[in-house]
């Protein structure tokens, strides 16, 4: 291992079992680096605080305890991060521990925001592949949860570089709202607008399918659904992680998610308004209209 890798563990472990050190300890990172990249810390640290809010990061031994497979998702993009910050300086020494690290190294050397997704999003990736196991542990609405936050963080880096694969004839609009210097970029990687707070959640998960926001909704089966298969080829390319294509199922997203329950991804994917999305940026619906979603329909109209 080397001095910075070392390091890096150290650092970490001071704030492990200590929310407000992870904010901090991510806060820091964005702070004391150049002026550029200070700019980008807005849509990392947002999300951080609602993760926060839920409980999932709290300590295994709070009451209540939060969750393993978020508050080690977590520990791998701060931890990241914390070696690329020494390594960026004369006070690291050694090579980057993981091609993540590399990223987050070459983001801080030249700031940009394709390079602060391809950093983030391959740390984020990395922390879902290393961490399957816990994430099979968790309720099945919150492993729902996992592939919505999954699809989103992939589908804005698409926005940014790929902007005619994730909006085809609104291609033009996808680079401005998704820099993750603005503040639009909220409306894309926001999960407080799209399900419930609080660690574990206690309803059922199609109500919270049901029960999301109509943008969200919209965003989710409108605009990414009809994508998903493009969207993960891209990603695996552009992270150089091939294993992403696998967290997809015919087209499903498919993290730590059973085939036999795959019919819960159509439960949402109703109402005429989302066709007409997908065919306005140039794609049509693609899944399937099993009995999940009839009676999800049924449902949203009650």
């Amino acid at each position: 291992m080397s001095d910075a890798a070392a390091r890096a563990d150290q650092r970490f472990g001071q704030v492990r079992d200590d929310v407000a050190g992870r904010i901090a300890l991510a806060q820091e990172f964005y702070a004391t680096a150049s002026e550029p990249v200070r700019r980008y810390g807005r849509a990392e640290l947002s999300f951080l605080r609602w993760t926060a809010a839920r409980g999932v990061l709290a300590s295994e031994t709070a009451d209540p305890p939060g969750s393993p497979w978020w508050r080690a998702v977590n520990e791998g993009l701060l931890r990241d991060k914390v070696e690329a910050g020494i390594l960026s300086t004369a006070k690291g020494t050694g090579v980057a521990s993981a091609r993540s690290v590399e990223y987050w190294l070459e983001f801080v050397r030249a700031p940009s925001p394709a390079h602060w997704y391809r950093a983030h999003n391959a740390s984020i990736v990395s922390g879902y592949l290393r961490h399957a196991e816990l994430a099979r542990a968790e309720l099945q609405v919150e492993r729902f949860m996992m592939n919505v936050a999954l699809l989103r963080v992939l589908f804005t880096h698409a926005m940014l570089v790929k902007p005619r694969l994730a909006l085809g004839r609104l291609a033009g609009l996808g680079p401005q709202l998704v820099d993750p210097r603005h503040r639009t970029v909220k409306l894309f990687l926001d999960l407080g607008r799209s399900f419930p707070s609080g660690y574990p959640l206690i309803v059922p998960t199609e109500e919270a399918i049901l029960d999301e926001h109509a943008l969200a909704r919209m965003l989710d089966y409108g605009m990414i659904a009809p994508r998903l298969p493009a969207l993960y080829e891209f990603s695996a390319h552009a992270l150089e992680e091939p294993r992403l294509e696998n967290l997809l199922d015919a087209g499903v997203p498919a993290y730590a998610w059973p085939r036999e329950d795959r019919s819960i991804w159509y439960i949402g994917n109703t109402g005429a308004h989302l066709g007409a999305i997908a065919r306005a940026s140039g794609v049509r619906l693609n899944w399937e209209r099993s009995p999940a979603t009839r009676a999800g329909k049924r449902r949203s109209r009650s």
